[in-house]
This record gives structure tokens, sequence and C-alpha cells, in this order.
């Protein structure tokens, strides 16, 4: 696969979690302030997840790296992990 190929891969990816991560912050805020307490840190996670997602699709859009290092790559998948974990946690 060639690395733009997977870049535009990763972006697609990328937006979709985005969207996902968009619905459950929008159905969060909506919510009364007592259930809100009871999920805040797992909302606020994902607040800081969503951060993170926007640098890392920026850096896609604009930059699209040549070579992945392993690390690099290996530190990304985690994150992806760490974002499903926190997404299923909450939804």
């Amino acid at each position: 696969m060639e690395v733009k190929d997977y870049c535009r891969n990763m972006e697609m990816e990328l937006t979709n979690w985005k969207a996902k991560l968009y619905d459950i912050i929008r159905k969060f805020d909506k919510l009364p302030t007592g259930e809100k307490e009871k999920s805040y840190e797992d909302v606020n996670d994902l607040h800081i997840l969503m951060t993170e997602l926007e640098d890392r699709l920026d850096s896609l859009r604009t930059s699209c790296p040549t070579d992945w290092k392993p690390a690099e790559e290996q530190e990304f998948r985690s994150k992806m992990g760490t974002l499903e974990q926190q997404y299923r946690k909450v939804a």
C-alpha cells in the first residue's frame, strides 16, 4: 500500500471516529446536570482524545509522512485502542 493511500485511509477512519465522539459529546451536553456528573471524567477523557484526534488529522492532511517509525505507529494504534474503549464505556 502506498503511503498516500495509507494516510488517506487513516484520515477517513479518524474522521469517522471524530463523528462518533462528537455525537456522544453532543448527547452528553443535553443530559441533566445529575446525569452529567456520573460520566464527567469519561466524557472529559473523550474531549482530550478528540483534541489528539484533531491534531493527528491535521498532521495527516498537511504532511503525510513518507515513513512511519514503528514506535509512532505503535503509539497511534495504542491510542486508537484507548479511543475505542472510552467510546464503548461512555456509549
